[in-house]
């Protein structure tokens, strides 16, 4: 059976969480920070959902090391317990090939200790985010620590993250064959980037915000016509829409309106 605590946005009995922007300086390469908190003491575990985004990840928990963590190609579960916090960077798609002096697609679905890609690492103090009423993400120590640690450009990188761009603020992008016909590009340079600096295909980054828009729709809380909305998204009719969505989140479209 269904935890209740998934349905109709009761996991907000327990859990918060908000967001902040970067450092003006750091825009190009941080698309935003984030931050949890939650109070399971004297309840079950929960199993929290975590939809998929192009976004590489560094995160610092007060339960465990900072860690980097790859796209992640389908949804992830994590076991939330007890009393913890978490602060993350979301770093905007293409750039983390320049901290990583890797190809990005190598830590795809993958979680990795952050020295691995960050040297030095100081401990952020999440103490406000346990114990105050309105906790305050660590902002400033965050772009104090990734001015400092400011890569050096990297074109390609950016060619890359302007392309995801722009696929994200055209909702009449759809397929892959239209990229190339408008940056005049093959489809082979176009794999070949995004391996290296985003980490998952092009193809992939298209329907994920695509779905976005499924999901943008559901939080709006109006009647859906599903069909109309299956082909306004270029879908053939409503079956292969559910079965994109579910394949991308784990599960059909209704069920995830219901958890929020």
């Amino acid at each position: 059976m269904r935890d209740r605590r998934e349905l109709a946005g009761a996991w907000s009995s327990f859990q918060s969480h908000g967001f902040a922007p970067p450092a003006a300086e750091l825009a190009e390469l941080i698309s935003h920070y984030w931050w949890a908190r939650w109070d399971l003491r004297g309840q079950p575990d929960y199993i929290q959902l975590m939809v998929p985004r192009p976004n590489v990840q560094l995160t610092f928990s007060t339960t465990g090391p900072p860690m980097v963590r790859g796209v992640a190609r389908g949804r992830v579960t994590r076991v939330l317990s007890g009393r913890a916090a978490v602060v993350g960077v979301a770093f905007r798609p293409g750039v983390f090939r320049r901290y990583l002096n890797a190809p990005v697609d190598t830590i795809t679905d993958r979680a990795l200790p952050a020295e691995a890609a960050f040297t030095g690492l100081p401990p952020l103090d999440l103490t406000s985010l346990t114990t105050q009423a309105e906790p305050a993400p660590p902002v400033d120590a965050l772009n104090h620590y990734l001015l400092t640690t400011r890569p050096e450009p990297d074109p390609p990188g950016d060619e890359a993250a302007a392309r995801v761009g722009e696929i994200a603020g055209s909702p009449d992008l759809r397929r892959v064959d239209q990229l190339t016909a408008r940056w005049a590009v093959s489809e082979r340079h176009l794999q070949r980037l995004f391996a290296e600096h985003v980490g998952v295909s092009p193809k992939w980054v298209l329907r994920r915000f695509r779905l976005h828009e499924v999901t943008e729709r559901m939080a709006a809380r109006t009647p859906i016509d599903w069909a109309t909305l299956a082909a306004d998204l270029g879908y053939a009719d409503q079956a292969h829409l559910t079965r994109d969505f579910t394949n991308m989140f784990g599960e059909p479209p209704t069920s995830y309106a219901a958890r929020y």
